[in-house]
C-alpha cells in the first residue's frame, strides 16, 4: 500500500495540503513561489507564501528532515536568533508513485538579507566589519549553549538591521548538534570550518566580479576568528582579583552588561591565604538590553535597536526632568508620548522598508544630522516628517525583498541620513 503524505507541524495548518507536494521542489509553478533572494544551499529551496505568512521550503531526506526540525525547535526554545520551524512534510510520491525527498518549512524571517544580497552591492568595508561581527556573535552564543554548528557559512546565515549593527540568524541546522558543553577542540574546529566558508564564499563573489576591490577574502576570514577568540575570552575567562578590591566583580558584570550578556551564574573562589578571588562566569544569557526594555516598555525588539531605546528613554528622563521618578511610569510616558506617535506617523504603504524599532532608531539617527547641520535643536515631530520624506520613502522595501530582473538593489546604506 503506498504511503500516505504526513505532516507534522509545530502549529496546524491544513492549507499545507494544498501545496503540489507530488511535484519535485524545482519544478514548482511560478504561481506558487516567490523569488525572494536566498543563499547557496546544497539541498533545492523556494518560498511559498501560505495563510498570510512566507515560508522556505527546502527539499531533504526524511531523516534530515526530521533531526533538523527537532533542532530548530529546541534552539528556540532556548532563543537563539534562527528560523522559526513550521512543519516536516514526508510520504511524498509523484503522480507515478515514485519517492520524493521530504520537505522542511521554516518560517521566512522579515526583514532579513541573505550576505549575497548585502555584500554584492557596493558594501562598504566598515560594513563588512559589522556582519561579520555579528556572526561571531551567534557562533559564541551556539557555542555558550553547546551547540556544535558543523557547517557555520554566511550561506548558513540571515543578517537584519540592529540599530547601527547586524544581527545574525542560523538558518541551517542540518549538520548542527546540542550538547551538555562543547570541547575546546569541537569549538576550534567550527570555527576554523567557519573561517575557510567565509573566505571561499567572498573569493567566489571576487571571481563574480560582486566584491568591493578593498574587501580581502583572507582577511575578513580571519577577522572572523579574531572577533571570536575575543567574545570567547571576554565572556569566559577566570580573573583573579585581590579581596580588597570586590569592586571589580561588579565590574566584570558591567561589562558583560555591555556586550548585551546577563551573568545568571559566577564561580568564585578564594586563595588559601584569603588575598585574592578567582571569579569566572559560568552561565550567561545574551540580550541584557532587549529583556530590559521588554520588561519597561513590553517592546520586542533586537539588542542593539533595544540599547538605543533605552538610551532615548533615559535622555527622555533627564530632559522631561523626571530623574526622581519610577523607571517604569518614566517608560509608559516615554511609549506614549515619544515612541508610539513617532511610529505612527509612518504612512502604512512605507512600514515594510524596515522593522518599526529600526525606523525609530533612524529618525533619531537624521533628527542628530538635522541639528548638526542647521546648528539648533531640531523637535521631534519635525525630524520624522524629515526622515519620512527625504529618506524613508527612498528605501527598498525590506520586510519580503521580492528580486525581479528589472530591479537593482540600491547600496547598502547609501541614502543619506539628512
Amino acid at each position: 500500500m503506498a504511503q500516505a503524505l504526513t505532516i507534522t507541524a509545530v502549529t496546524p495548518d491544513s492549507a499545507l495540503f494544498d501545496l503540489p507536494w507530488q511535484l519535485p521542489l524545482e519544478e514548482w509553478p511560478d504561481d506558487v513561489v516567490l523569488a525572494l533572494p536566498r543563499g547557496i544551499s546544497r539541498h533545492v529551496v523556494r518560498f511559498v507564501k501560505l495563510s498570510g505568512r512566507v515560508l522556505a521550503v527546502k527539499e531533504i531526506a526524511s531523516y534530515a528532515a526530521a533531526r533538523e526540525y527537532g533542532l530548530l525547535k529546541e534552539l528556540a526554545s532556548l532563543d537563539v536568533p534562527s528560523v522559526a520551524p513550521v512543519a516536516v512534510v514526508g510520504g511524498r510520491r509523484t503522480a507515478a508513485g515514485d519517492p520524493l525527498d521530504a520537505a522542511l518549512l521554516t518560517q521566512h524571517l522579515q526583514f532579513s538579507l541573505p550576505y549575497r544580497a548585502l555584500f554584492s552591492y557596493r558594501l562598504r568595508p566598515d560594513m563588512a566589519t559589522r556582519l561579520l561581527d555579528a556572526l561571531a556573535l551567534l557562533i559564541v552564543r551556539l557555542h555558550l549553549l553547546g551547540f556544535y554548528w558543523g557547517d557555520v557559512s554566511l550561506s548558513n546565515t540571515l543578517f537584519r538591521r540592529d540599530a547601527k549593527e547586524f544581527s545574525a540568524y542560523l538558518v541551517d541546522a542540518e549538520t548542527g548538534a546540542l550538547y551538555e558543553q562543547l570541547t575546546d577542540g569541537q569549538r576550534a574546529y567550527d570555527i576554523d570550518l567557519a573561517r575557510t566558508n567565509v573566505i571561499g564564499e567572498l573569493m567566489d563573489l571576487e571571481a563574480g566580479e560582486m566584491l568591493e576591490d578593498e574587501l580581502d577574502p583572507i582577511a575578513i576570514g580571519d577577522f572572523l576568528v579574531e572577533r571570536y577568540d575575543q567574545l570567547w575570552l571576554a565572556l569566559t575567562e577566570e580573573e583573579t582579583i585581590s579581596t580588597d578590591a570586590r569592586w571589580r566583580l561588579q565590574d566584570r558584570i558591567n561589562r558583560l552588561n555591555d556586550l548585551g550578556f546577563d551573568v545568571a551564574e559566577m564561580s568564585m573562589a578564594s586563595d588559601p591565604d584569603g588575598t585574592s578571588l578567582h571569579i569566572r562566569p559560568q552561565v550567561v544569557d545574551a540580550g541584557h538590553h532587549s529583556r530590559r526594555l521588554f520588561r519597561l516598555t513590553g517592546l520586542d525588539v533586537q539588542e542593539n535597536q533595544a540599547r538605543r531605546l533605552l538610551n532615548d528613554l533615559d535622555t527622555y528622563r533627564v530632559h522631561s526632568d523626571q530623574t526622581d521618578a519610577d523607571e517604569d511610569f518614566v517608560a509608559h510616558d516615554w511609549l506614549t508620548h515619544v515612541f508610539e506617535p513617532a511610529v505612527r506617523a509612518v504612512p502604512r504603504e512605507l512600514r515594510g522598508k524596515l522593522e518599526l524599532p529600526q525606523i525609530y532608531h533612524e529618525i533619531l539617527e537624521h533628527r542628530w544630522f538635522m541639528s548638526q547641520r542647521e546648528s539648533r535643536y531640531v523637535p521631534l515631530d519635525e525630524a520624522v516628517a524629515s526622515y519620512i520624506d527625504n529618506v524613508l520613502a527612498h528605501r527598498r522595501d525590506e520586510s519580503e525583498l521580492i528580486l525581479a530582473d528589472t530591479i537593482q538593489l540600491p547600496a547598502i546604506d547609501d541614502v543619506p541620513m539628512s
